[in-house]
């Protein structure tokens, strides 16, 4: 409670490149050109399932290999390493698992990508199991369910990481105020009744610029400095 409940949060959430239209996409939000800039790319441990796994608590079967880590700065390479091209297939490969991407809550200075799930992320579990709603910031964008489309198939709930998608009454419907705004419904409904909407702009959140600026804000909402 202590580090998730604190604002801005540590992550903020990346949707999926699939589900949000190119043409009104957020600079920040746009992983792959993170990505073309970079140089070099590691695909490491996802350290929330290492602790899954350790505790005996884990409930999913995604990989643990898929923490993406990028620099641009080149150097040697090593065991792990991955090309840019592997690094973006890899990024869409988990997409289509349905992992939520998290990045750094920064416009500037990301560093890797996340693939997350809602019953092992230390991040998003702060939503599903703590009722801490920001502790990750969420995107600028919202899921939008079409009831004449929906086929009520249940895909949707099965890839909403943090239970924003609830089937009742024989009726699918999304919890706006829940929704992280990553995307995974609308790129796995095969139906297409779902699509992911940009806020209006006085519900919409700039990250941070850079970490110097995130840290100054974490610290006067905590009450540190002025």
């Amino acid at each position: 409670m202590g580090l998730m409940t604190p604002q801005p949060a540590f992550h903020r959430v990346i949707p999926a490149q699939q589900s949000v239209k190119s043409e009104w996409i957020l600079p920040y939000d746009e992983v792959q050109k993170i990505l073309i800039s970079a140089k070099t790319f590691v695909l490491s441990d996802c350290i929330c399932r290492v602790q899954q796994d350790l505790a005996g608590h884990r409930h999913c079967e995604f990989p643990v290999r898929s923490c993406l880590s990028f620099s641009s700065k080149p150097r040697d390479p090593g065991p792990h390493d991955l090309s840019k091209e592997e690094a973006i297939a890899v990024l869409e490969r988990f997409e289509e698992m349905g992992l939520v991407h998290t990045v750094s809550n920064v416009a500037q200075g990301v560093g890797y990508v996340c693939n997350c799930c809602g019953c092992c992320c230390g991040i998003l579990r702060g939503i599903t199991q703590f009722g801490i709603e920001n502790s990750v910031a969420q995107a600028n964008y919202f899921a939008v369910l079409d009831p004449d489309l929906c086929a009520n198939c249940g895909i949707c709930l099965g890839r909403c990481q943090v239970q924003a998608i609830s089937f009742e009454g024989g009726r699918t419907s999304v919890d706006r105020a829940r929704c992280i705004g990553c995307g995974l419904c609308v790129s796995g409904c095969p139906q297409h009744a779902l699509i992911l909407q940009l806020k209006p702009e006085n519900e919409k959140i700039a990250p941070p610029q850079d970490f110097a600026d995130w840290e100054h804000q974490r610290l006067q909402n905590r009450g540190l400095i002025e």
